[in-house]
């Protein structure tokens, strides 16, 4: 059976855009590890808190009835009649493990690990019974709310990979049982006529929540062990704010995350391709397939807005153009705002083209840099922003991570009407890089802003 937690590549958000088809290539599949995920948790047994940001409230993890298993026996009749589509069946209601006759049905898919291990004994491990279907079931009752457990034979332990709910700690991924503490949630198979499925990823802050975070390239955001390191959002997510981490699709990123296309030079062997432009069809599935998730799972929270990195920045800025009644706030770190006139052929519209025809909106706006030298200041390493090939956009000739197409971005957003540090807000983090640590350490910003609306 298909571990659901392989179904994505890892994929960084670095997309600097370099000539070579090496390169390139790198960016696509995960900036140069090109790795696939695999593994659900980490080896160690377990211990450590359930930690994060956010407070020990939370909701919306798997609830003790509502259910749609009628019987402990139907639900194990599904299971040796059809393992994988029952097991997506369940995982796509109210998740792993199934609440049914007054108890937890835990199934294990790798007959391997025989124990179910947690805080209900004590890390002892409790036997899960072999099916002939080639699974492994235990039903336990007076599980506490909130419970961790792995699955292990003693020699491996591996957080269960059907799980609704999780948690990192010093051991790594962690699931838990009906958690009434902050934790995340994630669902499976998640797409819509025009998008590809893909794992969403949910932050259930304590209590209720004021503010959702719509944030991009979700393999990043959490995960301890992501590629080039994860951002670990929950240990920097103020109290209250809810995070949906809608994963990439590897290397549709490119196509998902760009309002236009653009053309990409790759002149090892002489290629010249057009990149990208499903923006609108990417932007059209969270506005409508993933907020409706949210919303029917756990209610929307009245501040709604979106945040990404580098190509996610310039989706997030797309998305709040695109539907400007419906967002409060966009965030975009590192955005590759010149996206469309990337290429030295390349002539469609970019966003900073775009955002000065639309003008003024009520969206707040943020957005952000590295790059540039610093010894200098801002004013300093802004002055050698050049327009070298003549499109109307800003090079970054010897800066780097975006900043002069990103202060380009911010002066047109002044001039039709936006005011600094009132509803467009520009940080520049002084020879920051281009990568997901650099994000990670600044990340607090945007988010912090946010929660002040």
């Amino acid at each position: 059976m298909t571990n659901p937690r392989s179904s994505g590549a890892r994929v960084c958000g670095s997309w600097r855009l370099f000539p070579a088809l090496v390169a390139l290539a790198a960016m696509i599949v995960g900036c140069g590890d090109g790795g696939s995920g695999g593994g659900a948790g980490g080896t160690g047994q377990g211990g450590g808190g359930l930690g994060g940001a956010g407070g020990t409230g939370g909701t919306g993890g798997v609830g003790q009835g509502g259910s749609t298993a009628t019987s402990l026996d139907g639900l194990l009749a599904e299971l040796r009649a059809d393992l994988e589509g029952t097991m997506d069946k369940y995982a796509a209601s109210d998740g792993w493990p199934v609440w049914v006759e007054g108890g937890h049905l835990f199934v294990s898919t790798n007959p391997s690990l025989d124990l179910v291990a947690g805080d209900h004994d004590g890390w002892v491990g409790s036997p899960m019974k072999i099916d002939n279907a080639g699974f492994r079931f235990l039903h336990l009752k007076d599980v506490a709310a909130g419970s961790r457990y792995k699955f292990t034979n003693k020699t491996i332990w591996e957080a269960d990979p059907w799980a609704r709910s999780y948690t990192y700690d010093d051991n790594g991924e962690m699931s838990l049982v009906a958690p009434n503490v902050a934790h995340l949630d994630r669902f499976f198979g998640i797409g819509d006529a025009q998008m590809p499925e893909r794992t969403v990823n949910v932050w259930v802050p304590e209590g209720t929540a004021t503010h959702v975070l719509y944030v991009h390239d979700g393999q990043n955001l959490f995960d301890p062990e992501a590629v080039w390191g994860g951002w670990m959002l929950q240990s920097s997510v103020p109290v209250g704010m809810m995070l949906v981490g809608i994963d990439n699709t590897g290397i549709g990123r490119m196509d998902e995350y760009t309002h236009v296309p653009d053309i990409i030079d790759l002149d090892e062997d002489g290629m010249v391709e057009p990149w990208g432009g499903k923006g609108d069809a990417y932007a059209d599935f969270v506005n409508g397939t993933v907020r409706k998730l949210v919303a029917d799972r756990y209610g929307e929270p009245p501040k709604v807005g979106t945040m990404g990195s580098s190509l996610g920045g310039l989706i997030s800025f797309h998305i709040a153009d695109r539907f400007p009644d419906e967002y409060e706030y966009a965030a975009s770190l590192s955005g590759t705002m010149g996206w469309g006139k990337m290429g030295e052929t390349s002539k469609n519209e970019t966003l900073i083209e775009r955002y000065a025809m639309h003008g003024h909106r009520a969206t707040v706006l943020y957005l952000d840099s590295g790059g540039g030298d610093p010894a200098l200041g801002q004013a300093e390493n802004e002055a050698k922003c050049k327009d070298t090939d003549g499109d109307g956009i800003e090079d970054d000739v010897g800066i780097g991570d975006n900043a002069c197409e990103n202060a380009q971005m911010r002066d047109v957003l002044v001039s039709v009407g936006y005011t600094l540090q009132t509803d467009v807000y520009h940080w520049w983090e002084a020879g920051a890089p281009h990568n997901e640590a650099a994000w990670r350490a600044r990340v607090f910003r945007p988010m912090d802003l946010f929660k002040g609306l």
